[in-house]
């Protein structure tokens, strides 16, 4: 058994990995591709490794908790906030791209919108993505920008996910939001899913427990 397939296993086995569609992606988009070449021999490990500037990859069952609770669907247009070393770009580019989740309703494949505010990270995660083409192919772009600010250029989105941790969520993320469309970020130590139901309608849960650096 692969490194990968060992990990998938241990996320299954503990219930944070659970849909078919976001299995397969974790099978495709391989952690060790994303992680400095002094971390490759961890890359399966489940725990958040360092990169530069004193920022982390996520723990896997993390990134696998918030993708569930995020539901990425093909054709969506997604903004992947603090996309860091680029895996969640690349995940959420597969998932919103690949031709075994289209139906018939969605002709186009969706798009990845990254933001990272920390130059060498947005140059390491966007070399990282291109190792699945989905730069070359227009699903997946990472700008280096402050992510609190959102991209209002491509608003609305269907779908926000944040990776790092803030007090509160920022007003400006839920306008950029779709009404039907879903935020995920942590808040503080807990992982927060924002639903919105009308311009100034939202519904929130939350999910304590969880450490993550700070959005910066």
């Amino acid at each position: 058994m692969s490194g990968n397939e060992f990990l998938i296993q241990q996320l299954l086995k503990e219930g944070w990995l659970k849909s078919p569609h976001l299995i397969e992606a974790f099978y495709q988009i391989k952690r060790e591709d994303f992680v400095p070449a002094e971390e490759k021999e961890y890359a399966y490990l489940n725990e958040a490794l360092p990169l530069m500037a004193g920022q982390t990859i996520s723990q896997p069952l993390v990134v696998a908790f918030m993708l569930e609770l995020l539901d990425p669907q093909y054709g969506e247009k997604i903004l992947d906030i603090g996309s860091g070393s680029g895996w969640t770009s690349a995940l959420l580019g597969y998932l919103v791209s690949h031709q075994s989740f289209k139906s018939k309703k969605e002709a186009q494949p969706g798009r990845v919108i990254g933001l990272e505010i920390i130059p060498e990270l947005k140059i390491f995660g966007e070399n990282n993505v291109k190792k699945y083409n989905f730069i070359k192919k227009g699903i997946v772009e990472i700008f280096c920008l402050d992510g609190k600010g959102g991209y209002p250029k491509e608003a609305p989105y269907d779908k926000i996910l944040v990776g790092a941790s803030g007090e509160e969520i920022p007003k400006t993320l839920l306008k950029q939001l779709k009404i039907g469309g879903r935020l995920v970020m942590p808040v503080k130590e807990s992982i927060v899913k924002i639903e919105k139901k009308g311009d100034s309608t939202y519904q929130k849960e939350e999910y304590p427990g969880f450490v993550f650096v700070p959005l910066v």
